[in-house]
């Protein structure tokens, strides 16, 4: 027999159908920091207009988590794409470095109280941890793909940066917006500090929910007030419900509404006061069924009347009135302790009264407070509080209530009100509420829910608490008058010089730093606050330190900020209030936010669950670019739900990607662009089509890059790779480029075409797949850059010409016609009436529009169905017993074996002929393709 093997021209390439990431990846990676690509693609955009995404700064604290890996893949498939879409597009990495959790580390490793080390050697044990957490965490954002300037990282305990951060004080100082005041606060009792908003997250609790009594102290005012002179014995009582019974001891006063009406009841054993619309609702609760309603009257008319707190004896607290109160639950009345409560303490400014002072840093009561609760934690005496009331006969209801209660985002423990001593920045002052809603209205959000989320929080959100009672922090660097508590009145002059010193030594200069050093001579009425910065100052001030520049120009404001959801109220708050306040614009262009990652049953991810995944056992198990396709493909907008079925599903997607480019890559490896390029209008109509269809598909790939649609790209790149590629173009042409002589016209025409389409898809997954992408680019033949990361969009693609007959359109319905074929075909093999395709000959029955194109393709049609013989006739001449399509309205299809010989060479079916060159054992078109002139197609 003879060996026609040989004479066709079989796929080959040393690109692998295995991935082998784990084997690859590490090598890519070497090879890129040795030639030092990031410069590269720097220097090779030195010209273009820039695009800068400016890093929100991660914590240095910890091994990084899957929550990580989606917040630096994203940025790293933005930054590719701005670099392909022809902008210069920098990344700078950054790092959040100082703040709590680092101090607790280094506590926590050293076993050392802060106590028993001075500050400066407690300072320079922080920054150790943090720069080696910093190399840790760089380490794996690098194995991520992730391509940056990670030798110039920002660090915000960089000197330079540190004294960065205490220029930006000083000019909001010059502007009047810093104070200092004594207020309620977050405080966490672990952290021993005050929080920010932005340090608070919201988390189920179990509360003593309590309805509590306080009793009229002068029965006649009451009855006055009331109209009833001849009201009973029975005591009276103004009822107020908390779910806060520790916040009692500090209660000061009770709020009414002044506008609401207030009715006096009788009960079998009580007189009540209650709000009029909430009576019903209380004596519900209290299970009274039957009571008496004595007489109502306004709010206001009660202000000052005083009342007995419910266990401290001969502690009387008046009624203030304050609009704050609400009819949503409760009695209409609110105990006040301006120690524990915002609102509470504004109100209780207006009437003059006094914080109590008695929760110190720790969370516990002061000695002298009573017997039973002098220094008790606040969160662990409510039962004590609560038989106090009982022994009083002051408890008129316990339960328990189940709701959303603040909490330490870093401990995840309920945190308190607290009033303590903290510098705060003002946020209506200058009409500064005012610009940021402005600011945030002229910023793109993606997603679009962003700005509205935004615009709430900054209506709503309240002064900003910049101080920190810690060590490792920026200090606040201000010197104040001992007796007054009023800031240095040259206070901007020598906060420069402290960040000019801060500058050279770091943040430990301050601690050695003197009046009389910076002055010239000491003054003693002055003395210098220990207090740090808030770490969201730190990271919210990065946008000052940060500019990027090239040849066309510089760019001192971001393009982009990317974060977590959770950043609204966190980095892009802080961002925005700085930059707004200093320099009266929003510190970026557009915001991008993603959701939290999920299990695959949409739970939250908790190591005490144990459905953590780490972004590590990911990149050792699967590679960085599983990944990577895993972030891509997940819609970020929503919570990305991953788990090791979803992995095998960007797994599946990975080698649908993978193979595809490797057919065609094994199919042009003896094709030189410089000499076998066939131009468009010598091209098969077909390798047309598939040129003209992969630029519509670039053009859609591109638009979804730019929207920051990257899970579109996914499910875009897979239709085209599975439907359009693998399954139309690709299988048809496997014919003419295996058969047809290897220098032939038609087979330089699909290589042409393959060559294009390649060229195009390397550049479509170099940014999700860029280890992959990188791979290919080494394949391909006459590269252009040493690396695609340095190409831009595929230019040669050209569209189809818009032919009446064989346009777009045709070949669409062509697709939908050779899906249903198929399925047809499938049936047959699996009734045994076929073994394969190409032992089959059909019938198709089509309306008269598309018969009249079907016929023009002659006999080349039988190459789009993979049969052997096609024969195309008008629908309404179809037999009965034919097959109908579901899905087609006008096809019905009929199949049979083909009767005639198995040519070995193209595995067709053939009837010879007179004309067939006898004891050749081959068909006539192998014949042609062999030892003839080579076999013409026009159109597939």
């Amino acid at each position: 027999m003879n060996d026609y093997k040989k004479t066709l021209n079989l796929p080959r390439t040393m690109f692998s159908m295995r991935g082998d990431l784990l084997k690859k990846e590490p090598k890519i990676l070497k090879n890129w920091y040795e030639n030092n690509l990031y410069q590269l693609i720097r220097k090779k955009n030195k010209h273009k207009k820039i695009f800068f995404l400016h890093d929100g700064p991660p914590y240095a604290n910890g091994n990084i988590h899957i929550g990580h890996a989606v917040n630096k893949i994203l940025k790293d498939i933005i930054i590719k794409s701005k670099n392909m879409s022809g902008f210069d597009a920098p990344y700078i990495p950054s790092w959040d470095c100082h703040g709590l959790p680092i101090e607790q580390k280094v506590e926590e490793k050293s076993k050392l109280s802060q106590k028993k080390v001075s500050t400066l050697d407690f300072q320079k044990k922080c920054r150790e941890y943090a720069q080696n957490q910093v190399e840790k965490q760089k380490k794996d954002f690098i194995r991520l793909g992730v391509i940056g300037d990670w030798e110039n990282a920002h660090l915000t305990m960089n000197f330079k940066n540190e004294a960065n951060i205490i220029r930006t004080l000083s000019k909001i100082i010059k502007k009047k917006y810093l104070y200092r005041d004594f207020k309620p606060i977050y405080w966490c009792l672990q952290c021993t500090s005050s929080l920010s908003d932005a340090e608070i997250e919201y988390s189920k609790k179990k509360s003593d929910s309590i309805i509590v009594g306080f009793k009229s102290v002068n029965r006649e005012i009451i009855k006055r007030l009331f109209h009833c002179q001849n009201l009973n014995t029975k005591a009276i009582y103004l009822l107020v419900w908390t779910t806060t019974p520790w916040t009692l001891p500090s209660s000061k006063a009770i709020s009414i509404h002044p506008n609401f009406e207030y009715q006096l009841i009788e009960t079998k054993n009580w007189n009540l006061i209650i709000a009029k619309e909430l009576v019903q609702n209380v004596l519900n609760i209290l299970k009274v069924k039957e009571w008496t309603e004595i007489n109502c009257i306004q709010g206001k008319l009660l202000e000052n009347i005083k009342f007995l707190h419910p266990f401290f004896e001969n502690v009387n607290v008046p009624i203030i009135l304050g609009k704050h109160v609400t009819l949503e639950s409760g009695t209409g009345a609110v105990h006040t302790a301006p120690d524990h409560g915002i609102d509470d303490y504004i109100i209780s400014q207006k009437y003059n009264i006094k914080t109590s002072n008695l929760v110190d840093f720790k969370g516990d009561y002061i000695s002298d407070i009573h017997p039973k609760l002098n220094g008790l934690n606040v969160l662990k005496c409510n039962s004590i509080i609560i038989e106090l009331l009982i022994k009083n006969n002051t408890l008129f209801h316990h339960a328990f209530l189940t709701h959303s209660y603040p909490h330490c985002w870093r401990h995840k423990s309920p945190v308190i009100y607290r009033a303590t001593p903290q510098w705060f920045i003002k946020i209506d002052q200058k009409k500064l509420r005012y610009k940021l809603l402005k600011e945030t209205k002229r910023v793109r959000w993606v997603p679009e829910w962003g700005e509205s989320r935004m615009m709430e929080m900054i209506k709503k959100r309240p002064d900003w608490c910049i101080s920190r009672q810690r060590k490792w922090g920026v200090p606040m660097s201000i010197f104040i008058h001992k007796k007054t508590g009023k800031i240095h009145p040259n206070t901007v002059f020598l906060m420069e010089q402290v960040a000019k010193k801060v500058e050279l030594k770091g943040i430990q200069a301050w601690w050695n730093i003197t009046l009389k050093e910076i002055l010239g001579q000491e003054d003693e009425s002055y003395e210098k606050i220990l207090d740090v910065l808030d770490v969201w100052f730190d990271s919210g001030n990065t946008h000052t330190s940060i500019e990027y520049e090239n040849k066309k120009n510089t760019k001192k404001n971001a393009d982009m900020y990317l974060e977590g959801s959770d950043q609204h109220r966190g980095w892009f708050m802080s961002s925005l209030i700085i930059s707004t306040l200093i320099h009266e614009k929003a510190p970026y262009s557009e915001v991008l936010t993603h959701g939290f990652v999920v299990d695959g049953n949409g739970q939250k991810m908790s190591k005490s669950i144990g459905n953590t995944i780490s972004p590590n056992d990911i990149v050792n198990t699967l590679g960085a670019d599983i990944l990577r396709l895993w972030v891509a493909s997940s819609n970020y907008s929503n919570d990305l739900s991953i788990s090791n079925e979803i992995l095998k599903n960007s797994s599946d997607i990975y080698r649908r990607i993978r193979n595809t480019a490797r057919f065609m890559l094994a199919n042009i490896y003896d094709f030189n662009p410089k000499e076998d390029i066939v131009l468009k209008d010598n091209m098969i109509l077909l390798d047309q089509w598939a040129i003209g269809q992969t630029k519509i598909v670039q053009e859609e790939i591109i638009k979804y890059y730019n929207n920051y649609n990257f899970h579109a790209v996914v499910k875009r790149l897979m239709y085209f790779c599975s439907i359009e590629m693998g399954s139309f173009y690709l299988d048809i042409i496997k014919d003419r480029q295996y058969t047809l002589k290897f220098n032939s016209q038609e087979r330089r025409s699909s290589q042409t075409a393959m060559y294009y389409i390649i060229n195009s898809l390397v550049r479509w997954i170099a940014p999700i797949l860029s280890f992959t992408a990188d791979e290919l680019w080494s394949y391909l033949p006459e590269n252009n850059s040493q690396y695609v990361f340095m190409e831009e969009w595929f230019e040669k693609l050209f569209d189809l010409n818009q032919d009446k007959l064989f346009n777009h359109q045709f070949w669409d319905q062509i697709i939908q016609i050779k899906h249903e074929i198929n399925k047809f075909l499938e049936e047959e093999i699996k009734n045994k009436t076929i073994n394969n395709s190409l032992e089959a000959s059909i019938v198709l029955y089509v309306s008269p529009e598309l018969l009249g194109k079907l016929e023009i393709l002659g006999q080349e049609i039988k190459f789009i169905f993979l049969t052997s013989h096609v024969t195309v006739k008008l629908y309404n001449k179809a037999p009965k017993n034919v097959k109908k399509s579901a899905n087609l309205r006008h096809l019905k299809v009929f199949i049979e074996k083909f009767n005639g010989e198995k040519c070995p060479r193209c595995w067709h079916y053939f009837t010879p002929t007179k004309n067939h060159v006898k004891n050749s054992g081959i068909c006539n078109r192998c014949i042609l393709n062999t030892i003839g002139n080579g076999e013409k197609r026009i159109f597939i």
